[in-house]
């Protein structure tokens, strides 16, 4: 079976910050997808410690193994908008 990037809108261009498309004006998630679909020209996973609102905060769920490159499932976004 081949490993393959979803026509997800996770992974479009289109998509704003806010979880909004920007074609249709909608807020949608990651199991949306559309025959709008531009795939993002570079893709990366920038959801790591260094990135999380909880990081060196009480609300770490891994305060001594929290580092560059970690990422849990207690992550949660600093710049949300």
């Amino acid at each position: 079976m081949a490993i393959r990037l979803a026509n997800s809108c996770n992974n479009c261009q289109n998509l704003s910050g806010t979880s909004a498309c920007n074609v249709h004006g909608v807020k949608v998630s990651q199991s949306y997808t559309c025959d709008s679909f531009e795939m993002k020209e570079d893709l990366r996973d920038e959801r790591d410690c260094l990135t999380c609102t909880r990081y060196e905060t009480e609300n770490c769920t891994n305060p001594q193994k929290a580092s560059e490159g970690m990422l849990c499932l207690h992550w949660a976004p600093k710049n949300a908008a």
